[in-house]
């Protein structure tokens, strides 16, 4: 088989944090071309479970299975579920906790690539972003959503500071047509954004349609809601000693994955003269990295997409999982 169209990003660190082992079995979340899966069978995984929603990763899942028979997996499904995906797979084995998860947040080289997916300024195609190909639309929503909507939208989840600008200009195009290509929306988000008075030298170009594009992203397939139900999957299934390992691509993951981590591996604080104490369930996690780790300078030459990754990495342990947290939707498409 040809090697996959995606480079994983920081693959050996992940691989490093997980240590598989023989006899370990660890959850690829975030399967996409299988690059961590592969990473983690070649060193040494006992067995690895995939999961992915998107159904155009199969071919490279029956490959993987074929390469490391009897110890791949892959589950169809959103990893925010993969407690209930795996509870059959782990039952039949007589197995209820598992000894790693990794997850890669964020949209693969190979569905940036695919104009036809409609995530890519870059690459025209119809504006959808749907990766599970179900759902609600990247169109559905510019052609949809309220001016004021639409302009909180992009700024919460695109950390866009002319969303308002932005959104009256979706408002005023679509008045005269509906928006159904990615160049036509790129297009006119970048006609909105005003040309910045200087860019400070060596400084990645960054395209004016990047962040409205990315918060459309986030919306359409509530990447925020999944990032923080996987969490919590990954509190549930891992073995004490278990390891998590998250790479984050911005600083909305990032946000969550280090409050969600610090929270739960946080000692219960002490007393106040005028507040009575504040119980805490037993910490389930030990961060590992109090300060994410980044690529390597050769790494973001190699793959300039990786340049904004972020690593971070916790351990279960033996305490009982927290009770869940209100669910963090972000901005869903059914909001």
């Amino acid at each position: 088989m040809s090697r996959a169209p995606h480079l994983s990003v920081m693959l050996d660190e992940v691989i490093e944090a997980l240590a598989p082992r023989p006899d370990s079995i660890i959850v690829d979340g975030t399967f996409g071309a299988g690059g961590y899966s592969r990473g983690l069978l070649a060193a040494g995984a006992g067995r690895v479970v995939g999961i992915d929603r998107d159904p155009t990763v199969r071919p490279h899942a029956e490959a993987l299975a074929a390469e490391h028979p009897g110890r791949f997996d892959l589950l169809s499904g959103c990893f925010g579920d993969m407690a209930d995906l795996l509870a059959d797979l782990l039952a039949a084995r007589g197995i209820t906790r598992v000894d790693g998860v990794a997850l890669d947040l964020g949209v693969s080289s190979m569905q940036l690539d695919q104009a036809e997916r409609g995530f890519s300024f870059s690459h025209d195609g119809p504006l959808d972003m749907r990766m599970g190909r179900e759902g609600t639309s990247a169109a559905d929503l510019v052609n949809q959503r309220e001016e004021g909507d639409l302009a909180q939208l992009i700024a919460r989840l695109g950390e866009e500071r002319h969303a308002r600008r932005v959104a009256r200009a979706i408002v005023r195009r679509r008045a005269e047509a509906p928006f159904t290509r990615t160049h036509d929306l790129a297009e006119v988000v970048r006609g909105a954004i005003p040309l910045p008075r200087k860019r400070p030298r060596g400084a990645p170009t960054i395209d004016p349609a990047t962040r409205t594009f990315q918060a459309l992203r986030i919306a359409v397939n509530d990447e925020l809601g999944e990032l923080t139900r996987g969490l919590l999957g990954a509190e549930r299934l891992l073995a004490a000693g278990g390891r998590l390992a998250v790479v984050s691509f911005h600083s909305l993951e990032d946000r969550i994955v280090k409050d969600f981590v610090r929270a739960r591996s946080a000692r219960a604080p002490g007393g106040s003269r005028h507040l009575p104490p504040t119980e805490r369930p037993a910490p389930s996690l030990i961060e590992i990295t109090p300060r994410p780790r980044t690529p390597s300078d050769a790494e973001c030459a190699a793959n300039p997409r990786a340049r904004s990754a972020r690593l971070r990495i916790a351990e279960r342990t033996e305490a009982p999982a927290w009770p869940a947290d209100p669910p963090l939707s972000g901005e869903g498409p059914g909001r």
